[in-house]
């Protein structure tokens, strides 16, 4: 009988860690700031975020996602071109890959979370194409990339019984280093980076 019991009890636990959504898109609107070496060459801008979580467990999720920031440099040149000057632009892309530890609050649809994990953070001036037809090389534009970490904290709710689709919000915080050439005003040395990006975000679960 105890050992039925004890059974049961692992049945019921089983159970209640399969009832939620193991795969989780997301798609976040919000801004990057910068800080560290970057504060005094680099400005606030918009970022976009985009993630996929394995929820493998009712408390724990496998992340990886990518961030972009528009124009954080304030790159504004132009390429001279058979097609006239082509614009120049800075991009800054983050690639955060970690988990995080979730609570599930009000029976599973209120979601706060909190994790860590490693990042790849590259920053690089591109020029806009004229068309889909014709691609131009860009001989003037730079890069620089390196490595590092972040955390985040996010809340999330869901806005159905079925626990699809939610909204809520996060917060990236970045730390690495990079280095390549200059972007902007940004020097060829090696830096201290920084980043707090901060979004709305609407999700898919599933």
């Amino acid at each position: 009988m105890k050992t039925l019991a004890l059974l049961l009890i692992a049945a019921a636990t089983l159970t209640a860690q399969s009832d939620y959504p193991k795969h989780n898109i997301t798609l976040g609107l919000g801004g990057a700031q910068p800080r560290g070496d970057l504060k005094p060459f680099y400005d606030t801008s918009f970022v976009l975020g985009a993630g996929y979580g394995y929820r493998f467990h009712r408390y724990l999720q496998a992340d990886v996602g990518l961030d972009t920031a528009f124009g954080a440099a304030g790159v504004r040149e132009f390429l001279d071109s058979g097609f006239g000057y082509l614009r120049i632009r800075d991009f800054q892309y983050f690639v955060p890959f970690g988990g995080r530890v979730i609570a599930p609050l009000a029976d599973g649809r209120l979601l706060i979370s909190g994790g860590a994990g490693g990042a790849y953070l590259r920053y690089s001036e591109r020029i806009r194409q004229p068309s889909d037809y014709y691609q131009f090389d860009c001989p003037v534009c730079t890069s620089r990339s390196g490595w590092g970490y972040y955390g985040l904290f996010g809340v999330n709710w869901f806005l159905d019984q079925g626990r699809h689709f939610r909204i809520g919000a996060v917060t990236r915080v970045y730390r690495g280093h990079t280095e390549g050439d200059p972007v902007g005003e940004l020097s060829a040395l090696r830096t201290r980076d920084h980043w707090v990006n901060i979004f709305g975000e609407f999700g898919f679960s599933f």
